[in-house]
């Protein structure tokens, strides 16, 4: 899964999710990507401070979905229910994340999808030990209709 932050020719930043930077290759310039602000199709990649991909050591970052294939989505209630699979696969350490991040980066711990709770402080200084975590919100459980 790759997270991609994207900008329109109105200057409206934003995310979307592909399965692969080929998919991406693939629905630009497609009514599939479109800004959800103004309906642009003109979009393009822009730098991100964080993205869901491979680290310098060759591995996926303790906080990425390795299984779940994850594209750009029009239905926001189509990403919810995905996205909510993908927090839902993993492991819950919860105010451990912090230190299970950096043991499974620096390999004292086995390497897995993991989630749970860290400051605002915390998940900076993950980031610039080079371990890439992403702050997402928990989707709601119930059914979304």
């Amino acid at each position: 899964m790759i997270v991609y932050d994207l900008i329109c020719d109105s200057g409206h930043r934003f995310e979307a999710w592909f399965g692969s930077a080929q998919d991406f290759e693939q629905q630009a310039g497609t009514p599939y990507l479109t800004c959800p602000v103004c309906g642009s199709g003109e979009v393009r990649r822009v730098p991100a401070g964080i993205h869901v991909g491979k680290h310098g050591r060759g591995e996926t970052p303790a906080s990425s979905a390795e299984h779940g294939h994850v594209a750009a989505f029009s239905n926001p209630r189509d990403l919810w229910k995905q996205l909510r699979k993908v927090i839902e696969s993993a492991e819950n350490v919860g105010h451990r994340f912090p230190e299970e991040a950096r043991r499974i980066f620096y390999g004292e711990a086995p390497k897995r999808t993991i989630r749970g709770q860290a400051s605002h402080e915390e998940t900076e200084a993950l980031r610039e030990e080079g371990i890439e975590v992403m702050s997402l919100p928990m989707p709601p459980v119930e059914d979304l209709h």
